[in-house]
């Protein structure tokens, strides 16, 4: 069975349309999140073009954040885009490791493959930037799986399990480093 983001949209849909107020939208040239202007209006979390990790990725972020940074445009985080130098890397990764190791989790559930993203294309990174990166992942998707996810998380994760026979449950899901390589 293929996953098409259409799909995860409606898992998403079921588990937080109406509950949440928030919608899983596809089509975006680049990722965005944004809370609802109007009271009673509906938050949006835009991924990019039809791109089921895109989806993931974004839920993701969106099961980690708190309320108050679901009041902000993007969680309130800050983008450097491609080309960032090694400290705006650092910064990057340092926020990135946690929802990367959900999606990992979010992937697994559905069926679909994980990619580590760097997301720095044009900036120079070293190998070792890389592994330490990958081994933070790795660490926070094992994490994750201990704990078992709750909340927001932990309902999405379940949901996804249930809709995609294909995918893994929790406790038979695997974090190699070795897959990110």
């Amino acid at each position: 069975m293929t996953v098409e983001a259409a799909s995860l949209e409606q898992v998403f849909a079921d588990c937080f349309g109406q509950r949440e107020r928030t919608r899983l939208v596809g089509g975006a040239e680049e990722p965005l999140y944004l809370p609802a202007t109007t009271v009673g209006g509906w938050h949006e979390i835009h991924y990019r073009a039809d791109y089921p990790a895109s989806a993931l990725h974004e839920v993701a972020h969106w099961c980690i954040a708190g309320a108050a940074r679901r009041r902000l445009a993007d969680y309130g985080y800050w983008y450097a885009p491609d080309g960032r130098d090694a400290e705006a890397q650092r910064a990057f990764e340092a926020v990135e490791a946690r929802p990367q190791g959900l999606e990992w989790l979010f992937a697994q559930a559905c069926g679909l493959p994980f990619r580590l993203s760097l997301d720095n294309l044009d900036g120079q990174l070293a190998a070792a930037d890389r592994d330490r990166f990958a081994a933070a992942v790795v660490a926070e998707a094992r994490a994750w799986q201990s704990r078992g996810p709750a909340g927001r998380a932990g309902r999405f994760l379940e949901a996804l399990t249930a809709r995609f026979p294909a995918g893994r449950a929790v406790s038979a899901m695997q974090f190699p480093l070795r897959a990110l390589g």
